[in-house]
């Protein structure tokens, strides 16, 4: 989902001048891309809970809750005794840093298994938990360490680039998610819960292996020298201040939106489709994060602006293409999904969806010189998309929803720049705040559950609004807040 850039620090830099660390960051790659693959898949046991444990929508909702509240508590814990005893990265290095979260992702996932057995609840809120606090840490040692494998210039492409792979994971995991959890796995004998356990087994072997494959592999660990100010410190500084909640608002908003994309589609205004069909059109707003991604790598990038522009109109052409070509893959391949991948993929059906990717490439251009203004643009547009989904019902609402995916590809990387600019030192610290603030994907969701229980699900999406209202306030005014000219 959201990934943290952090910046390269000056006892970095010396080391990585004429190094080449492409396997390296080859390797943290596609450690994104599983982190990615595995959280959108909460996006699947929401509905699927909420119909194995009869829960309203705020108890699904909860799912969210334990996950990326873990995000807070992680973060808040590691900003507590990084305050007091010393940066604990800058004592065990990167490369232990991502081991340590591999683990505990590993642990968290491993008590599906007991949960599904129990049909407990409780105990797969207390297994997301615990993933959420491994991630936590994956978050905190991985995306600095992106960042300085290689040159300070392009550290933001490198990073665009590793969460362009991030939102591939999330683009694949409803599909593969969805078949797995409504299909392979699914008894109509046994509690529906049972269906996740197998793939999240899985999940926790994989972690195992890729904590195993980092231990062995000869990768560099860079260490923070940089000291941190006691008291406040970049708290201090009001525009981090208001960035800490541009996070917790954008954070809080994506997720509250993904969440419920699932139910929404499920409903007779939106066509009433079933879980498994539903889930896999939810890959089109994850999707659209990484083709919006792979564009800001590429306007990050030390590219030519002429390649720039001719790559970027590229991507999301290429993309397009490539959906269309799917249903035909699919069969190509004997694959199940064929037939369902022929009535999504059609031309007539995702025609509103290329669309979008035309309203995206022309935000992009207006945008792209300016973090602020990209901020401030996109907000706007997801707002328009999300009035448009809440006052108009079938296929419009539909793409309108899905659509939005693309327009809050790049807002993480703009807000945490903007955040940490002109700290010094206090940028490690900063970043850990922001870390904190993610805590906007516990809190938002259940509160959307909330008013869905109420109101019903599409009126629900005014959360979302209200919160894209408030990053839109930042880049319009609030980043520059407390600064000087």
């Amino acid at each position: 989902m959201a990934s943290i850039p952090s910046q390269s620090n000056s006892s970095c830099s010396s080391v990585n001048d004429g190094k080449n660390y492409r396997a390296p960051f080859a390797l943290m790659t596609a450690l994104f891309f599983l982190w990615g693959f595995m959280t959108v898949w909460n996006d699947i046991l929401i509905p699927r809970f909420k119909e194995a444990f009869e829960l309203s929508y705020f108890q699904a909702m909860l799912v969210q809750f334990a996950f990326f509240g873990a995000y807070g508590v992680g973060s808040l814990i590691y900003y507590i005794i990084s305050m007091t005893s010393g940066d604990p990265i800058n004592r065990i290095g990167y490369k232990n840093g991502v081991i340590l979260g591999l683990l505990i992702a590993a642990v968290g996932s491993f008590l599906f298994y007991p949960a599904a057995s129990l049909s407990s609840y409780p105990l797969f809120l207390i297994a997301l938990f615990v993933v959420g606090l491994g991630f936590a840490m994956l978050q905190i040692a991985a995306n600095p360490y992106v960042t300085i494998l290689g040159s300070e210039k392009t550290a933001s492409s490198r990073l665009n680039l590793s969460q362009a792979f991030n939102s591939f994971g999330t683009a694949l995991g409803p599909i593969i998610g969805g078949w797995l959890i409504y299909e392979v796995f699914s008894s109509t004998t046994g509690h529906g819960a049972e269906s996740v356990k197998v793939p999240y087994l899985c999940f926790g072997g994989v972690f195992i292996l890729m904590a195993i494959l980092f231990k062995v592999a000869h990768l560099p660990d860079f260490s923070n020298n940089d000291k941190v100010e006691g008291g406040l410190g970049a708290l201090k500084h009001p525009h981090t201040a208001l960035g800490m909640l541009a996070i917790f608002m954008y954070v809080g908003g994506e997720v509250s939106i993904g969440s419920a994309v699932v139910n929404l589609l499920e409903s007779p205004q939106l066509g009433s489709l079933s879980l498994q069909t539903a889930s896999a059109f939810l890959a089109f707003f994850w999707g659209g994060l990484m083709i919006g991604r792979f564009m800001g790598a590429i306007a990050l990038s030390e590219l030519s602006p002429r390649n720039k522009h001719l790559i970027m109109a590229g991507i999301p052409v290429v993309c397009f293409l490539i959906i269309l070509a799917l249903p035909e893959i699919a069969s190509l391949l004997n694959l199940s999904w064929a037939d369902q991948a022929a009535e999504i993929c059609s031309f007539s059906s995702i025609m509103p969806y290329g669309i979008c990717l035309i309203l995206l490439l022309i935000a992009f251009f207006l945008g792209e010189a300016s973090p602020q203004r990209m901020i401030a643009l996109f907000s706007g547009i997801i707002i328009a998309l999300l009035i448009t989904g809440v006052i108009t019902q079938g296929e419009t609402a539909k793409w309108a929803i899905l659509g939005i995916g693309l327009f809050c590809s790049v807002m993480w990387s703009n807000i945490f720049s903007l955040a940490i600019e002109g700290l010094g030192a206090l940028k490690s610290q900063a970043s850990s705040l922001l870390v904190m603030a993610i805590l906007g994907g516990a809190i938002l969701p259940p509160i959307q559950g909330a008013i869905a229980d109420h109101f019903g699900i599409q009126i629900s999406f005014i959360v979302p609004m209200i919160a894209f209202a408030y990053v839109a306030f930042y880049g319009l005014y609030g980043y520059r807040v407390g600064r000087k000219a």
